[in-house]
């Protein structure tokens, strides 16, 4: 399966900009029931990603008055992406290899969506599901 396969069915992108506070990403976290947030620039490219563990880290440090910092202060900046076209075997790779949990698709500049951990091992559960349903068919037929 194609992360496109994946990321066809999600909707609208839903993102933050750099200037706005950790609380109001927070908030936006809460009410979609979302992990992590692409953070877009002025021009709607993509500047960074973050997330709920960027406000767990931030607590951990104990930064003050952490609900008004801004995105831009606790953001990841080197995101990691992937095209449409890769395999979910292979998104998955990425997410294992940088240690991350959310994935923009970018086609160029453009991000098309994001893909979670939960996605791509949704993906496997189904194939397994498939494959154990084939392999009880062909028991079942040589019988």
């Amino acid at each position: 399966m194609l992360v496109r396969d994946i990321i066809q069915d999600q909707g609208p992108l839903v993102v933050c900009r750099p200037e706005d506070t950790v609380q109001t990403a927070a908030v936006i976290l809460h009410s979609k029931y979302i992990g992590a947030l692409p953070v877009m620039d002025e021009n709607n490219r993509l500047v960074g990603m973050f997330g709920e563990r960027d406000i767990v880290r931030a607590f951990a440090n104990r930064l003050p008055k952490i609900e008004s910092m801004l995105v831009s202060e606790l953001m990841a900046k080197n995101v990691i992406t992937c095209k449409p076209e890769q395999t979910v075997l292979e998104a998955m790779a990425l997410m294992k290899r940088h240690k991350i949990r959310h994935l923009p698709v970018c086609e160029g500049p453009k991000v098309l969506g994001i893909v979670s951990i939960r996605d791509t091992l949704d993906v496997l559960r189904q194939n397994a599901e498939q494959t154990a349903a084939v392999m009880r068919d062909l028991s079942i037929a040589r019988r």
